[in-house]
């Protein structure tokens, strides 16, 4: 439990309303994953973003990169940034539960397409886990332009986590 040092933004979890957690509130830590938060608020689950973690009195998990060695866009490092974008009510990142359908990078233009979907089609969340995905993405050396197609289709379904993600969310039958 920790107690809200200022007034903090954060978003409803699912449906991602969002909503100000005022400061000398107690609050819940249920998930604290990628440099992002999930707590209990008033009996609701709410995502907090890393970059508002000192708002909690928390410190947030920093994504960073090895300096540069030249001018290319390192799948990889897209890769990475990826796995540290976590779903706020199933401790996976999206890599392993299998919502990053595609990556593309364009060299030339120094831009990143990646195709995602979601477990849910209605969930709320979406925009935020697509904010979240740039955001990262973003950070990784070279890339200058990020751009999200969200898409559903194909549907997702378990079948395309990872067999660790099926373990760890008990799926795995």
């Amino acid at each position: 439990m920790v107690v809200a040092q200022a007034d903090c933004p954060a978003r409803r979890v699912p449906d991602g309303t969002p909503l100000t957690i005022p400061k000398d509130t107690f609050v819940t830590i249920t998930q604290a994953l990628g440099g992002n938060y999930t707590v209990t608020y008033h009996g609701q689950m709410v995502r907090v973003d890393g970059t508002d973690a000192d708002k909690l009195g928390l410190e947030p998990e920093l994504l960073s990169f090895p300096e540069p060695t030249d001018e290319r866009i390192h799948e990889e490092q897209v890769w990475e940034a990826l796995r540290t974008v976590y779903d706020p009510e199933i401790p996976v990142d999206l890599v392993n539960l299998g919502l990053i359908y595609d990556v593309a990078i364009d060299q030339d233009s120094r831009r990143v397409d990646i195709r995602m979907t979601l477990t849910a089609p209605a969930c709320g969340m979406g925009p935020v886990l697509v904010g979240d995905v740039e955001y990262r993405v973003r950070r990784v050396p070279n890339v200058e332009t990020v751009k999200v197609d969200l898409v559903f289709d194909p549907a997702w379904s378990r079948e395309m986590m990872s067999e660790e993600a099926q373990l760890a969310t008990g799926m795995f039958f």
